[in-house]
């Protein structure tokens, strides 16, 4: 997949974001880091399906969807103030699914590809290898 000039890459899972833009051109693709501002996981309401009880004590799932919502959040936020013209998204393919749910129509218009892959912890040349194979 190419990774168009100014792209923002960025790799998700339950409890962390990191943002990449190209720097590089298609050809030429240079990951560099960016700063991703703090992401709310006020939405609860993402997963309700997976509330805890005494069958399900574990309440990391309901935290991981919330975290996924908010980062999809601050994603919309960023496309709709021009922050973002061109977008790829690497995240682990649960992380993925409930991201999904929760784009605006304007981020879908710029989205440039998604790899359902856990990434988070890869430096960005490894990042940029996958996204060059995908």
């Amino acid at each position: 997949m190419d990774i168009p000039r100014g792209a923002t890459v960025a790799v998700v899972d339950g409890e962390k974001l990191n943002l990449f833009r190209n720097s590089g051109d298609k050809a030429n693709p240079k990951l560099t880091a960016s700063a991703a501002e703090d992401v709310t996981n006020d939405n609860k309401g993402s997963g309700a399906r997976h509330q805890s009880s005494s069958s399900n004590p574990d309440s990391s799932q309901i935290e991981e969807d919330s975290f996924a919502a908010g980062t999809a959040d601050l994603l919309n936020r960023q496309v709709l103030g021009g922050r973002i013209a061109n977008l790829i998204v690497i995240a682990a393919p649960r992380t993925l699914g409930e991201l999904r749910k929760h784009y605006h129509q304007k981020l879908s218009a710029v989205l440039v590809g998604e790899i359902p892959k856990d990434l988070t912890g890869h430096s960005a040349h490894e990042i940029q290898k996958v996204v060059a194979a995908a």
